[in-house]
Formats: structure tokens, C-alpha cells, sequence
């Protein structure tokens, strides 16, 4: 059994899969080429925003954005510690400071309760500038948007909505991507809709921001590639890899109804054995974990052993946060600073999950956790 199942997907769509690679090996413009903007127009097409820019990987697709707000030493971008390290790697690469803020322990994505309060404590210590707050859609669902940019707007600093594992999802009418002022998403292979290599996109509907970030992308250029008007990055989107989104993605609509009714399968059959994943009324969760918690620490071990024996994999998303992760110890945060995100992180587990993920395997799993 596979925890994704990247060939299955890969069989439904082969032969114009083919068509596509052919094509981009015939008119060899094999870095922004003609597929890179027939993507994007795609992409922001289907999220609803003006712009889609292209990237070379989810984390520039992070840093694209901070880099065009001049982000930088002295200013604080607030955070959740449970999430992959690229979201707050970002804010220290530029010379920022990582703000960390627990999570909702239903949700696990950001607490805009605890946010608020912590954009206070910053203000009132009076050290950093609050620049930026950067929400995770952990797990394909999206963060709290209506409440965490009435907090944006209150303090006037931006908002990058981080929707590289939500990218499908919705809020009511509205899909991940369009939050914020700008979105960032990733196609690495394992993301709801991924590429075969690394690839990434910011949504926005700013049009200065827009035009900073297609510089940025191309080394800071300016008229032309020997006219660097500011600092960049070289974050160019491979053509191959836009044209395998673009194939991908004629499947995509229907893989986000088939993964919601693989979730709704696990959801029915393990609600007296684990604690299930929320979703609220009007959200819409694109899954792309299926996370469930254990006990504790041990009970979680004593699953994870038990579907081992039976062939079947699970991962831990996430085991240590981020505040407890050496790369952020000079920011001398302890341990039972972020108690939820520290007490997810020992419970947390994720089962199987694809959109062609076979009702008779979910019920496998389901009875050995069960068992």
C-alpha cells in the first residue's frame, strides 16, 4: 500500500503526459517557456486572483513575497511553530525575527486569538516592527482568514497565506490562494497538486507586488536580465514541470472530491478509536494529510508498530516544533512555550492518503487501528 500513490494518478493521464514532455523537448525553451505562463494563467484563474507567478520551489514561493515587502533585520513575522520549517526559514534568511504563535488544537493551524495578543506583546516591548504574518493551511485545511485579517488590518501589516499543503481548499466560495495579500503554494510531488521536481507559485492581486516579484524571480532584472534594478533570486520555473502541472491539473478538480471522500470514509470509521480531523462549517479541506491523534506519545508508537506489521505506512507531521528545533535556538524559547503545538507533535499522526486511496484498503487500515 502506498502512502501516496503517484502512479496510479500518473496512469490516468500518461499518453498526454507524454504529448506534453515531447512538446517541451521540440520547442526546447526549457525554462519559462510558453507552458509557464499557460499555467499561470490557469492557476489564477481557478484560485481567483489577478496574478499567478510562477517559482522554482514553495520556499521561494515564501520568500518571493517577504523579499518585495523588504522584510529584514529588526522586523517580526508572526507564525505557527507547527508546520515545516521553509515557513519560518524564510523570515531568518531575510534578517527578520520568527514570532511564534500556538495553534487552535482543533484546527492545528494558527490561533488568531493568540495572535493578536502576541502582535501586542511585540508592540508594547517595542523591539521589532510587526511586518508580516504568515498562516499555514496545515494538513490542506485553511487557516482562519476572516478573523486573522481583521487582525492584520488593525495593526496594517501584510498577510502571506501559506497554502502549500492547501492549494484546492476553500472558505465558503473563496479557494486557498486568495487570502491575504499574496499566497504562496508548492508542487512538490507529495502537495494535493504537485509537479515531478520542485516547483512553486505566488497568487496576488497587487499589482506593484506583482511587478517586484517577476524581478525578483530573474535576478532583481530590471528591462532585461543585465539590468538588476534590486537584489533577487534566481527562481525560475522549469518549463517540464509547468507542463506536467498543467496535465495534473485537468485532474485536479475531481482529486479534490475523491480525496474529501476518502477523508469522509476514514472519518466514519475511526471516530471511536482516535481523535479525527474538524472541519468547520463552510471549510473545505483539500487533505492533504489525513492526520489523526493518539493517546499519547506511546499509544501513537504502539500504532504506528501496528500498521508497520501489517505493510501499511504512516508519517508524523510534525515531531518536534519549530521552536524546539536547533536552527531557531537563538531565539531562547523553551520547551512549554507553544504547549498545544508541543502536545500535537507527540499525538499527531498521518494515515494513507490520495485521492485513489481503494474503500477496501481504507477499511484495512481502519480495522487495524481498531484492532
Amino acid at each position: 500500500m502506498q502512502f501516496i500513490d503517484l502512479a496510479k494518478q500518473q496512469s490516468f493521464i500518461k499518453d498526454a503526459l507524454d504529448t506534453r514532455i515531447q512538446t517541451v523537448l521540440s520547442h526546447g525553451k526549457y525554462i519559462m517557456g510558453p507552458e509557464v505562463k499557460e499555467m499561470e494563467a490557469q492557476l489564477a484563474e481557478y484560485v481567483g486572483t489577478k496574478y499567478c507567478v510562477s517559482c522554482s520551489s514553495g520556499t521561494d514561493a515564501l520568500l518571493m513575497p517577504l523579499m518585495a515587502w523588504n522584510v529584514g533585520p529588526g522586523d517580526a513575522v508572526f507564525t505557527t511553530p507547527f508546520t515545516f520549517i521553509a515557513t519560518a526559514e524564510v523570515i531568518q534568511l531575510l534578517g527578520a525575527t520568527p514570532v511564534f504563535v500556538d495553534i487552535d488544537p482543533k484546527t492545528y493551524n494558527i490561533s488568531p486569538d493568540l495572535l493578536d495578543a502576541a502582535i501586542n506583546t511585540v508592540i508594547n516591548e517595542g523591539e521589532l516592527n510587526p511586518k508580516a504574518i504568515i498562516p499555514v493551511d496545515l494538513f490542506g485545511l485553511p487557516a482562519d482568514y476572516s478573523a486573522i485579517e481583521v487582525i492584520a488590518k488593525k495593526y496594517d501589516i501584510k498577510v502571506l497565506e501559506d497554502a502549500a499543503q492547501g492549494f484546492g481548499g476553500q472558505i465558503d466560495d473563496r479557494k486557498a490562494g486568495s487570502f491575504g495579500d499574496a499566497a504562496s503554494t508548492s508542487f512538490f510531488p507529495a502537495k494535493p497538486l504537485g509537479c515531478y521536481g520542485d516547483g512553486g507559485a505566488i497568487f496576488t492581486d497587487d499589482d506593484d507586488l506583482y511587478e517586484k516579484m517577476v524581478s525578483i524571480r530573474v535576478h532583481g532584472k530590471g528591462g532585461d536580465k543585465y539590468d538588476n534594478i534590486r537584489i533577487g533570486l534566481n527562481g525560475r520555473m522549469d518549463t517540464l514541470q509547468a507542463a506536467i502541472v498543467l496535465e495534473k491539473f485537468t485532474l485536479f478538480p475531481n482529486e479534490v472530491k475523491l480525496r474529501n471522500e476518502v477523508a469522509a470514509k476514514y472519518n466514519e470509521l475511526l471516530g471511536d478509536r482516535v481523535v479525527i480531523p474538524e472541519v468547520a462549517e463552510g471549510y473545505t479541506s483539500v487533505w492533504a494529510q489525513y492526520s489523526i491523534l493518539a493517546n499519547d506519545a506511546v499509544d501513537r508508537s504502539n500504532l504506528q508498530a501496528k500498521l508497520k506489521e501489517a505493510g501499511i505506512p504512516s508519517a508524523v507531521y510534525y515531531p518536534k516544533p519549530l521552536h524546539q528545533q536547533t536552527a531557531f535556538a537563538h531565539l531562547e524559547l523553551k520547551d512549554g512555550d507553544f504547549p498545544v503545538s508541543e502536545e500535537m507533535s507527540q499525538r499527531i499522526f498521518s494515515l494513507p492518503m490520495h485521492p485513489y486511496l481503494e474503500v477496501v484498503d481504507i477499511e484495512k487500515i481502519c480495522d487495524v487501528l481498531k484492532g
